[in-house]
């Protein structure tokens, strides 16, 4: 009978005659509305042309339109008949993928509805080929939302999206009802994410704590603070000779953040990003399969829709064109080369900066000219970051039309794989160079590479990691805090000001007495008051789109990238990523639940193309950390000056430390000339002129700049401990990936169970009508 009845329906669907009223009438109330759409009022008549066409077109499709008009816009009230899910449910379950889903037997929820209706509505077309889409970019229609739901509201800011719920464990099932399993497939990879993030926090905290405890006790920090080394000038025409011990503070820092346990603290979090994800699936696979989306495919999913839609619809066609991918290929090159060439700007703009600042009449920019730039470069870079992130999304959505690709899951993935690519060189761009460039490619005294016509900036003596670790501490906090701070406030101050708005509105339309319209269970159609102040409350709140959980994901994944590339210059890079998403999953909760529009609840079984983009990071995580530890970091050139050039080594074992003399050994001499400390001199030509010593961080003979055998000795150890701690890790990731398989035994015994119970019920049900129809 149920099938007899579902075909009934299909024949219905395709029929094009309005006869809404009469079939609406049979169906029970309900208390909400599946969309509410909002135009204004106006007296361009083919604005109102276009209202009318398509609202008759939705009507078409038996859907029901209450019409309520305030203050010069009109709202229209959006719910779909029972027909249309009873085909949804009947097509979920003869589909290939879908048909475990939970979705295919009893009551329809809220979010399943709000989700076919939401794609009815963008799949609606009126006689010009315009659908909604167009019409709300031409103005037709201001905007469209989906309504909160108050009971279910209510239940989730008390459980979940409030501040004093800091650190209480997340209704992951009662967010998967209200907001669909991709909202709640983010919160429950946020909050694992985060919870992984406390052994990585910690043992950064502990790798800080052992460079601080030797802080003032470490031999190459009291060898810099002590010295009474004269060093070359840092600039030309404004710049003289300094002295080594000046950069005793900058010599200590350095310490904190270059030290033995940098090394085992990068390995560690190589083969942590490789757990992180291989225990992520395992997590993941026990809600879906608890949620019945275990083998769900949202191509098929999006099928199923097109059919509710339109039973006469055609697949789409896949297509490939190489022009199309070509043109694409080349674009996003193009793209790539403007963003490494904003990079290089930032680099143009600290050359030039640094001596600039050094001939300032304020005493603190004039002694401390390099590191202010260092500080400015980051911040420029940070401004460049949010202008940017405009320009890339724009782009990647252009892009993505290029291709044109066949379905909404297929540009979803296109488009984030375009727009990771795009932030991630806006953003380590400039960490690339500061980490692998910087002070490797600034020539040597009498022989300097200029840009802009300025020397390029040099390694301080103790080293360039710190340079490296500035530029991450302020981006990171930069653009963890007030991307917060914006984020949250925004919204908010729009509460505030619509809240006026909302208490005008209940002065002027009373209140409602009505017992049904105050019953939160009840069936009973409000009434128009209630509902114009329902749909007001809504109308009100910040707007929310498909990119609303989009941006989210994105600033997580980035903060990841940071949390893994870079962390053998910033070991407490976990420790703030772990902080801000404490506080991060409870503000997305409060402005999803309270100060925004619901977001339309999507189906999915995975985060998607996330998971291999994070695979792509953990891989970049190894040889990332792998060059910043053999070529930026100086733990290399201490381990050969320990072993082969230092005092122990040659046989001095009465030597209480045998790194003493290090920072000397790491030192090289020029001559200039004493009248014009602008003017290097020649070695050979050093006794023609009055001269003065001085020293700069090189290994090169002083007879004639030539690089000392030390140079290529270091360097070829460099690369041996590149290539080992490299080939070392990806090794132990591909153990760590094997031994933690996807998906846990209980949940491959549970869909066993599961699929076999679905096939004895199948059997059970065609053995019944067999005797029914004997």
């Amino acid at each position: 009978m149920f099938f007899k009845k579902v075909e009934e329906n299909m024949e219905l669907w395709g029929s094009k005659k309005d006869d809404a009223e009469p079939l609406l009438r049979s169906l029970p109330t309900h208390r909400t509305f599946d969309y509410v759409l909002v135009a204004d009022k106006v007296d361009n008549e083919q604005k109102t042309l276009r209202q009318e066409a398509f609202i008759a077109q939705l009507k078409k499709k038996n859907i029901h339109i209450t019409r309520i008009t305030h203050d010069n816009k009109d709202f229209f009230g959006i719910r779909a008949p029972s027909e249309m899910f009873e085909v949804y449910q009947y097509l979920l379950k003869v589909s290939d993928s879908c048909n475990c889903c939970g979705d295919e037997k009893g009551a329809v929820t809220q979010a399943t509805r709000i989700r076919i209706v939401h794609f009815i509505l963008h799949h609606t077309y009126i006689n010009t080929g315009e659908n909604l889409e167009e019409l709300l970019m031409k103005d037709v229609f201001e905007t469209m939302f989906c309504l909160h739901e108050r009971k279910q509201q209510k239940e989730l800011r008390k459980k979940w999206a409030r501040w004093t719920a800091l650190f209480s464990r997340q209704p992951v099932n009662d967010i998967k009802s209200y907001f669909g399993e991709k909202v709640a497939l983010y919160y429950l990879w946020l909050a694992w994410y985060t919870k992984l993030l406390v052994p990585a926090a910690i043992l950064g905290v502990i790798v800080f704590l052992y460079g601080l405890a030797f802080f003032n006790t470490n031999p190459l920090i009291k060898e810099v603070c002590e010295s009474n080394i004269t060093m070359c000038p840092r600039c030309e025409k404004r710049c003289g000779t300094w002295q080594l011990s000046d950069s005793c503070t900058y010599a200590k820092v350095t310490h904190l953040f270059d030290n033995e346990g940098t090394v085992a603290f990068a390995m560690f979090m190589a083969i942590w990003a490789t757990l992180f994800l291989e225990l992520w699936k395992r997590h993941r696979a026990k809600h879906v399969s608890k949620w019945k989306v275990y083998d769900w495919c949202e191509e098929e999913e999006e099928l199923i829709m097109e059919l509710v839609n339109d039973p006469n619809c055609k697949a789409k066609q896949f297509r490939h064109s190489y022009l199309r991918s070509t043109l694409v290929l080349i674009l996003v090159t193009l793209m790539l080369m403007l963003i490494i060439g904003l990079a290089h700007a930032l680099v143009v703009f600290r050359v030039v900066a640094a001596p600039l600042m050094s001939e300032s009449k304020w005493e603190f920019l004039k002694d401390n000219a390099n590191l202010v730039s260092v500080f400015l470069g980051a911040v420029l870079h940070y401004i460049t970051i949010q202008i940017m992130t405009r320009v890339n999304r724009w782009v990647s959505l252009k892009l993505c039309d290029i291709e044109k690709l066949n379905s909404l899951a297929a540009t979803e993935r296109s488009f984030t794989v375009k727009m990771f690519t795009f932030q991630f060189f806006t953003l380590f761009s400039s960490l690339f160079y500061v980490a692998f460039f910087l002070g490797r490619i600034n020539g040597h005294p009498g022989n300097y590479v200029r840009l802009a016509g300025h020397r390029l900036e040099e390694c301080h003596p103790s080293g360039c990691l710190t340079d490296l670790f500035i530029q991450m501490a302020v981006i990171m906090l930069l653009k963890q805090t007030l991307n917060n701070i914006v984020e949250f406030t925004v919204p908010w101050c729009k509460r505030l000001v619509n809240e006026k708005a909302a208490k005008k509105l209940e002065r002027k339309c009373g209140h409602c007495y009505r017992k049904a319209c105050r019953e939160e269970n009840g069936c009973i159609e409000p009434c128009d008051i209630c509902k114009h102040r329902e749909w007001l409350r809504n109308y009100h709140l910040a707007s929310s789109d498909a990119f609303s959980l989009f941006n989210e994901f994105l600033e997580m994944v980035i903060q990841f990238s940071f949390t893994t590339i870079f962390v053998a210059a910033f070991p407490l890079a976990p420790l703030l990523a772990l902080v801000n998403n404490i506080f991060e999953i409870r503000l997305d909760a409060i402005k999803m639940v309270r100060l925004e529009q619901r977001l339309v609840p999507k189906k999915t079984n995975d985060i998607g193309v996330w998971t291999k983009l994070l695979e792509a990071i953990g891989v970049l995580a190894v040889i990332a950390n792998g060059l910043v530890i053999g070529i930026t970091s100086d733990f290399i050139p201490r381990l050969v000056y320990r072993y082969h050039y230092g005092p122990c080594a040659k046989g001095k074992l009465d030597y209480t430390d045998c790194m003493e003399g290090y920072i000397n050994d790491t030192l090289s001499t020029a001559y200039m000339n004493s009248s014009n400390f602008d003017a290097f001199i020649n070695p050979w030509e050093r006794h023609n002129f009055s001269i003065t010593e001085c020293s700069y961080r090189d290994y090169r003979n002083e007879n004639d700049y030539s690089l000392k055998s030390q140079f290529w000795m270091v360097l070829a150890v460099r690369f041996a401990f590149i290539i080992l701690f490299e080939h070392v890790l990806v090794m132990c990731k591909f153990i760590a990936a094997w031994f933690v398989p996807d998906n846990p035994t209980q949940v491959k015994n549970e869909r066993l169970q599961d699929k076999l119970t679905r096939l004895k019920h199948e059997l059970r049900e065609k053995k019944l009508s067999k005797s029914t129809d004997v």
